[in-house]
């Protein structure tokens, strides 16, 4: 039988400590974020960093506690503190305007730059100027659904922990290591460095990803640059690119979103490192 919750009250200092956390400054100075809705706590719980488990407390309602027994047994199994929460409660500690039941607060778990370039990465998306929380969000699950290695956001870009960020990311924030606060210049010379080769992703860019896979320049350890939808990469930050690649546009479209663009080019790189490799996708003849 399940443990029961503990009940809190909207009063409590928990919950005015979890609903501090909508601010960056109170993010920032606690190392802690919301993760909300049964996919991002569900990772959450099976994720553990170097200091332990990430998530810290859960703020169930009753409902969500019956449907998602499994999520909440887990994180009490986890060491998280479960506490029992009213519609009230929850309405506090949520960011969004329908509430799924599910709250977790959770420890910061990104990754210094360094220990990224010493695992020697082979896929890497690199998030130079993107100031959109949900943007961020979606590159870090295209990456994650493109088996990057990892994903880095520069001094430029959104906070990776904005309520919008983590929900965008559905979970893939638990996934794969994030360096946060690099600056670029710093992120592109320590990945070249390392041996990988930096693409810019640009629109107006020179070389065309058609090409790029003709060619069969791609199989090798690739940092894809994103910039900011409205505007793209500076030229300052393209000029750092060994190539500035845009995605072909066949049909009549304006252009791509920012999200499509990176799912397209990360997955152009997907394919050619594992055909480069030997692609288990090919079933002998």
């Amino acid at each position: 039988m399940a443990t029961p919750a503990e009940p809190i009250s909207p009063r409590s200092p928990r919950v005015a400590a979890a609903r501090r956390l909508a601010r960056r400054n109170f993010r920032t100075k606690e190392r802690r974020f919301i993760a909300e809705g049964p996919q991002a706590v569900r990772e959450a719980v099976a994720h553990r960093g170097e200091a332990g488990p990430t998530l810290i407390e859960l703020f169930a309602t009753a409902e969500a506690a019956e449907r998602y027994a499994d999520i909440v047994e887990a994180a009490r199994a986890a060491g998280a503190r479960v506490h029992h929460a009213s519609d009230e409660v929850l309405a506090e500690v949520s960011q969004t305007v329908t509430p799924q039941g599910l709250v977790g607060v959770c420890h910061f778990l990104d990754s210094p730059f360094e220990d990224i370039l010493k695992a020697q990465p082979r896929l890497v998306a690199v998030l130079a100027h993107v100031r959109d929380p949900g943007n961020a969000g979606t590159v870090l699950r295209c990456a994650d659904a493109a088996g990057a290695d990892a994903v880095v956001l520069t001094d430029a870009s959104v906070d990776l922990y904005n309520p919008k960020s983590v929900r965008a990311s559905v979970g893939s924030l638990f996934h794969l290591p994030v360096a946060v606060g690099v600056p670029v210049e710093q992120a592109v010379a320590g990945l070249r460095a390392a041996g990988v080769r930096i693409l810019a992703a640009d629109g107006a860019g020179a070389d065309d990803l058609d090409a790029e896979l003709d060619a069969g320049t791609m199989g090798g350890p690739t940092a894809w640059v994103f910039g900011n939808e409205a505007w793209g990469l500076p030229e300052e930050t393209r000029a750092l690119a060994d190539a500035v690649v845009r995605v072909p546009i066949h049909g009549k479209a304006e252009s791509l979103n920012l999200a499509t663009a990176a799912a397209v080019c990360l997955y152009a790189s997907a394919r050619a490192q594992r055909a480069s490799g030997g692609c288990r996708s090919v079933t002998p003849s």
